[in-house]
């Protein structure tokens, strides 16, 4: 038996609309770590924290990718780059998404966690697994109710019924390896909203996964 760490975050807003600063994508990834390798990654993401801190870096807040400054983002990618974990993540452009798939953002958000954990589920998880998915806590106590929800149903229908799982919302100052979950997807997304790979280059090796679920549609309704 095994004990695997599913961090999982989320990029893009869930408005369907060509609007400024309206995301392109809505993506979903999970930073996938056994139990001693979380154990290494926490202490690494901590001390790195406190050096910062030392140099007067990062005083205020937790280590958040959209936030930081540049001296902290590349002193975060450098650590990440030498730890032990993967990445998986699966985006859609949600021009492309039918009308009754985006009826709702919990729906559309359980869809997306649906085909995420379809694939990445049978790849990492074994029968008599131990498995806890820990999201980032986010929205109000309804909208994570029914994120809640939908994400249970998901690992219903694509964990192996033998898998031991629990799934966790916790803040995402809670944990440096939300964190790092948070600091792998930024760099991803930036590549596929702006074109810019300037951090995903820093981390590509971590990267298992990375899926444009709907690359082959053609049609936008929007």
């Amino acid at each position: 038996m095994t004990r695997r760490y599913l961090f999982s975050d989320e990029s893009g807003d869930l408005t369907f609309s060509r609007k400024p600063n309206v995301s392109t994508y809505f993506a979903v990834a999970t930073l996938v770590i056994d139990e001693p390798h979380l154990r290494t990654l926490r202490a690494t993401l901590g001390a790195l924290r406190d050096d910062l801190a030392f140099r007067n870096h990062g005083l205020d807040s937790y280590f958040h990718a959209t936030n930081d400054s540049y001296e902290i983002r590349r002193a975060v990618y450098t650590a990440l780059s030498d730890l032990d974990f993967q990445v998986d993540v699966t985006l859609l452009e949600k021009a492309k998404a039918q009308p009754h798939i985006r009826a709702s953002a919990a729906r559309f958000f359980q869809y997306a966690w649906f085909y995420h954990l379809k694939w990445v589920a049978p790849r990492v998880l074994s029968p008599d697994d131990e498995a806890l998915i820990v999201a980032a806590e986010l929205g109000t106590r309804q909208t994570r109710k029914a994120f809640r929800q939908g994400i249970e149903d998901v690992m219903t229908q694509c964990i192996n019924f033998r898998v031991k799982r629990s799934l966790a919302f916790w803040p995402c100052s809670s944990d440096v390896a939300l964190q790092a979950a948070d600091y792998c997807l930024w760099a991803v997304t930036r590549r596929w909203e702006r074109g810019d790979d300037t951090y995903y280059k820093l981390i590509e090796s971590k990267i298992r996964y990375e899926y444009d679920l709907w690359a082959k549609g053609d049609h936008y309704h929007y």
